[in-house]
């Protein structure tokens, strides 16, 4: 969408009949310049057309230079990116773009030395557009768990000698709960990041992340005694009366365990540290949620439009660690 020489609005066509690329060749055509990608912010905040955030009006705004839109009713100057996590960015959105797309087109992620090497920008911005992005990943609204859950933690760190095991170690300690699925297979997952393994912690964990009515798998750790107080169907497996293993008795949350300790030692070569752990966490959930999504263009699309209702992220609120 751009203006005439007369103030007529024109309305480019969408590329091979889609709101969103689909391929890279496409995202290129479609996103030329800062215009056409504060056009395409625009039409992800404003669907049903502008409204303006000072008066509320819905007639077409008046168009001026920087991507401002002024308000005929009460000359509210307002801006596409204002309000968002691209709010007084100083980095174009062609840039922001082409962060998004790689970041949702690639399988792993990226880590911000790639981005860095990818995108030519310095190492502290690709960091900071890759803490704002995994901010904008994460949707308020999202659904709970539901039905059968399995609930354990896992232990992420380097090897740690002569210093205490399991449960009492210095590893930063991750709780995570998956959906089971009858007769096999998995759905959705959560992930936590917490100072120790108390019950206050577990069960709040659990409360936050499944439907009251769920039935919650754990093993015989006391921590778990409390869910049965919530509402929730408590089944255990206490590990010294099977003979089994962890990863037999409770197969699924070891294999989610396993898959993310190789992607932060793969994508992110280990360099995660405690404050920002959770950070990754969240983006790693929303990877595996959407692991059967069949369109990376779709994936990209629904980022930009979390990242046009999320608030700003200032650097201050990610330099130590985002409070999630």
């Amino acid at each position: 969408m751009g203006i005439s020489a007369t103030g007529a609005i024109i309305r480019r066509p969408l590329v091979a009949g889609h709101d969103y690329p689909r391929t890279y060749r496409e995202f290129v055509v479609q996103f030329p310049d800062d215009e056409s990608c504060a056009t395409y912010l625009e039409q992800l905040r404003w669907p049903g057309g502008f409204i303006c955030p000072q008066c509320g009006g819905t007639e077409e705004p008046w168009r001026q230079t920087r991507c401002r839109l002024v308000c005929p009713r009460c000359r509210y100057q307002a801006s596409v990116t204002g309000g968002t996590i691209f709010d007084k960015t100083r980095t174009p959105l062609t840039t922001w773009f082409e962060a998004v797309w790689h970041v949702t087109t690639a399988k792993n992620g990226l880590s911000a030395k790639t981005l860095e090497r990818t995108l030519g920008m310095s190492y502290r911005t690709a960091w900071t557009m890759l803490q704002r992005l995994r901010v904008a990943m994460v949707r308020s609204e999202r659904e709970p768990l539901s039905g059968l859950i399995e609930v354990d933690e896992s232990f992420v760190g380097g090897v740690e000698r002569g210093g205490k095991r399991g449960r009492g170690t210095r590893r930063s300690i991750v709780l995570i709960a998956i959906e089971i699925k009858e007769p096999k297979g998995f759905g959705r997952i959560r992930m936590r990041y917490v100072p120790d393994a108390s019950g206050d912690n577990l069960v709040a964990f659990v409360c936050d992340v499944a439907r009251p009515d769920a039935a919650v798998h754990t093993d015989g750790w006391r921590g778990y005694n409390e869910l049965p107080k919530h509402g929730y169907l408590h089944q255990k497996s206490i590990l010294s009366s099977t003979g089994d293993p962890a990863h037999v008795s409770m197969p699924e949350v070891h294999r989610v365990a396993s898959l993310l300790k190789r992607w932060i030692l793969g994508t992110h070569q280990g360099s995660v540290t405690a404050g920002h752990l959770q950070s990754y966490l969240e983006e790693f959930t929303v990877r595996f949620n959407r692991r059967t999504s069949r369109s990376r263009g779709l994936v990209f699309r629904r980022l930009l439009e979390q990242a046009v209702i999320t608030e700003p992220v200032t650097e201050a609120k990610i330099t130590h660690g985002y409070l999630w």
